[in-house]
């Protein structure tokens, strides 16, 4: 089984670390490695009782100061699905499994504990908001977690930031109340698809944060991707034309090279955050 695990840290990124005697627990590790996005699901159904379960595991996760800043609504009602698939129509598994979760940030329920006592609140700031997005952030990433466990399938949906203030209208969500992402789930039909990621020798630091060689790795993640996992299509061809080596750094480039969420500050302070 460690042998499994180097393969898949391998196909991942390229390279392993060194371990010589396999860990406890290297089964697990072996599939959290192995985890792949699945946006096409089978027509079984799910049972509302296991999607609890998965919500009550993935708020078990670490919280910061036990302050409990994350909320998930599960969403299966054909309405409201409807009103959110009409947001983001071009993205399709928004729609394809039978549950759509939508991760939110509550900084809400803190305040209130302020409110109920009559006491000001005083640590109005940025952090409150950056604290309840990172709780909704871990909790999504254990919901994944869990899922993957029990044989689900997943797709992490962040375009719903695209049109947040609507999201949090269908949703009814209130003031310091915020949605971090979506999450479609669903029994998987296929396989899934795993996704390279860069280098180790590029995520991972040692003492101090480094940068050396940081272009020629990033030229040597975009090789090793095009060879196991190349892009089919090239973004904005109009404006940017065909690019015969089109790799990660230049999709991402041409992707974050118009505006995107720009309305996203102004959301925010509307839902009473300062961030200052």
């Amino acid at each position: 089984m460690l042998d499994r695990l180097k393969s898949v840290l391998t196909a991942r990124f390229g390279s392993a670390p060194a371990l010589k005697e396999a860990p406890k627990g290297v089964e697990v590790l072996a599939e959290m490695a192995n985890r792949r996005v699945v946006r096409r699901y089978s027509d079984k159904p799910l049972d509302p009782a296991l999607l609890d379960t998965l919500c009550a595991v993935a708020l078990s996760a670490p919280s910061k100061s036990d302050l409990q800043q994350a909320d998930i609504v599960i969403v299966t009602d054909p309405a409201q699905r409807e009103k959110l698939q009409a947001l983001i129509p071009e993205n399709p598994w928004a729609k394809a499994g039978p549950a759509l979760l939508v991760f939110c940030g509550n900084n809400r329920r803190h305040r209130l504990l302020f409110e109920w006592r009559g006491r000001p609140f005083v640590n109005d700031y940025l952090d409150p908001f950056f604290n309840a997005a990172v709780d909704a952030g871990i909790v999504l990433a254990t919901f994944i977690a869990a899922a993957d466990r029990v044989g689900l399938g997943t797709c992490p949906i962040s375009q719903i930031r695209n049109h947040a203030a609507q999201v949090a209208d269908i949703l009814g969500l209130p003031s310091h109340v915020f949605p971090v992402a979506g999450l479609g789930v669903g029994w998987p039909s296929f396989e899934g698809v795993m996704s390279p990621r860069l280098g180790l020798d590029v995520s991972i630091h040692r003492d101090r944060y480094d940068e050396t060689g940081l272009r020629e790795k990033v030229a040597a993640y975009d090789r090793r991707r095009n060879e196991t996992q190349p892009y089919k299509t090239q973004r904005f061809v109009e404006k940017f034309g065909e690019d015969p080596a089109y790799g990660w750094s230049e999709d991402k480039a041409r992707q974050y090279s118009v505006p995107e969420r720009a309305d996203f500050g102004a959301f925010v302070r509307a839902k009473g955050f300062k961030l200052d």
